[in-house]
C-alpha cells in the first residue's frame, strides 16, 4: 500500500490551514455532524473535540460558517444521489459561498459544482 500520496496530501492540507494569507471557514454543518456521530457512538473519542469546540475553532484562527436559508435551500435542491444531509449542506455552503472543501471525500464528486482540495 503506497502512503506517500496520502501523506503528501495531508501535509497540504495542514500547509492551507496554517497559511495565514487563507481564511478558514468551518460550517456550522461540522459541529453538528461531528456531535450527532458522537452521540450515537460513531466518533469515539471526540468528547473532547465537541465540549472545546468553539476553543479548536479559535486555535485553528477559523470562522465559523453559519447555516442560512440560501445554504438550505440549495442543499434541499441538489439532484444528485446523496443521501448524507451533512454533505448535501457542506457542497451547498462551498456552492454557495464560493469557495473550495478541503476534504479527500470522494463523495462530493458527486456535486459537480464543488471544488475540492487536499
Amino acid at each position: 500500500m503506497d502512503t506517500g500520496g496520502a501523506a503528501t496530501s495531508i501535509r497540504r492540507a495542514a500547509t492551507l490551514l496554517r497559511d495565514s494569507s487563507n481564511t478558514v471557514l468551518v460550517s456550522a454543518a461540522s459541529a453538528w455532524e461531528i456531535a450527532t456521530k458522537y452521540r450515537l457512538g460513531r466518533l469515539r473519542g471526540a468528547g473532547p473535540i465537541v465540549a472545546g469546540y468553539v476553543a479548536h475553532l479559535a486555535a485553528l484562527q477559523a470562522e465559523e460558517l453559519p447555516i442560512r436559508s440560501a445554504h438550505a435551500l440549495k442543499a434541499g435542491s441538489f439532484t444528485a444521489e446523496h443521501r448524507d444531509p451533512f454533505d448535501r449542506m457542506l457542497a451547498a455552503q462551498a456552492i454557495v459561498e464560493g469557495v473550495p472543501l478541503l476534504t479527500d471525500d470522494a463523495a462530493f464528486g458527486l456535486f459537480p459544482d464543488v471544488e475540492t482540495l487536499w
